[in-house]
């Protein structure tokens, strides 16, 4: 817990994905309190005819530089939490990749954690009476 899920119009360098990997996962870590190695992250650019967005909705200008990034995570933080961990992300990826902050999409997915399978189909989150 979490995975996550990052799209980009294709034509970034292998070390810009990698930075962007590390940022939202630092992230993950430092605001969520996620532990650590718990990462785990997919990466998919896309061409440009493969990533449709409105430029402008709710009055933001996005560019083609726009990354989406869809969180799965256990449910239950609070919604003053989520918005400290949306500035966080965007402003530690202006700051460490020149990401314009208008250009960071988050989507958060919260599920209950017996929802997951890390290996041999196993819940390792769900414990059971005995």
């Amino acid at each position: 817990m979490p995975l996550v899920r990052i799209d980009l119009i294709e034509g970034k360098s292998e070390e810009y994905r990698t930075k962007v990997g590390g940022i939202v996962y630092q992230t993950l870590v430092d605001v969520f309190n996620v532990p650590e190695h718990d990462k785990f992250y997919v990466i998919t650019e896309h061409p440009k005819s493969g990533q449709p967005f409105d430029r402008d909705y709710l009055g933001i200008h996005r560019s083609d530089a726009c990354i989406f990034f869809q969180i799965t995570l256990n449910s239950g933080r609070s919604v003053e939490l989520k918005q400290l961990f949306y500035k966080a992300l965007a402003d530690r990826l202006h700051e460490g990749i020149e990401l314009r902050k208008e250009d960071v999409f988050i989507n958060l997915i919260e599920v209950p954690k017996e929802n997951w399978s890390f290996g041999n189909g196993l819940a390792q989150y769900v414990t059971t009476a005995q």
